[in-house]
C-alpha cells in the first residue's frame, strides 16, 4: 500500500500541475478569444465557439492526465500495449469501474486514486465551465442594460 502511495500521489500531484497550466491557458484563451470574436454580430455563435473552445482545452487537459496514468501503469509492468493501458486508465479516470481489466494486486490501488484525481479534475473542468457560462450570461446582460 505504502508503494501505491508514493507512487500514485506524485501523480497526483503532476496531474494537478497540469490541469493548473490547462485551466491558466483556457482563461487566456477565452479571455483573447473574447476579444477578437467580439465583432461577431450573432451572439449565438459567438458564444457556441467560446464555450467550444473551452471545453476542448479543457478535455484535452483531462486526456493529458489519462495518458500520464497510463504510462505510469506501463512502466510498472501492469500493460504491454499503450492502449489497453489508456483504455483501463479512462475507465479509472472518469470513475466508470467496469472492472474488465484490472491491474495486478500489487498496483490495483492506483486505480481508486486515479478515480480520485479524475474526480477532481472533472470538477474543475466543470467550474472552468461554469465561470464561462456565467461571464457570457454577465456580458448578454451588460448589453441587454446598455444604452438604447
Amino acid at each position: 500500500m505504502l508503494m501505491n502511495l508514493l507512487i500514485g500521489i506524485p501523480v497526483m500531484l503532476t496531474c494537478l500541475i497540469f490541469q493548473a497550466i490547462f485551466v491558466a491557458l483556457c482563461l487566456r484563451k477565452y479571455v483573447s478569444k473574447r476579444k477578437a470574436i467580439i465583432h461577431l454580430k450573432k451572439p449565438f455563435v459567438k458564444n457556441t465557439l467560446l464555450l467550444s473552445l473551452i471545453m476542448i482545452l479543457m478535455l484535452l487537459g483531462n486526456f493529458v492526465q489519462m495518458a500520464i496514468w497510463a504510462k505510469v501503469f506501463m512502466w510498472l509492468g501492469e500493460f504491454d500495449q499503450f492502449s489497453t493501458a489508456l483504455y483501463h486508465s479512462g475507465v479509472n479516470f472518469a470513475t466508470l469501474g467496469y472492472g474488465d481489466i484490472v491491474m495486478s494486486e500489487r498496483w490495483r490501488l492506483l486505480g481508486p486514486l486515479e478515480g480520485a484525481n479524475g474526480i477532481l479534475m472533472f470538477g474543475v473542468s466543470t467550474s472552468v465551465m461554469t465561470a464561462a457560462i456565467m461571464d457570457i450570461i454577465k456580458q448578454s446582460m451588460h448589453k441587454a442594460d446598455g444604452p438604447p
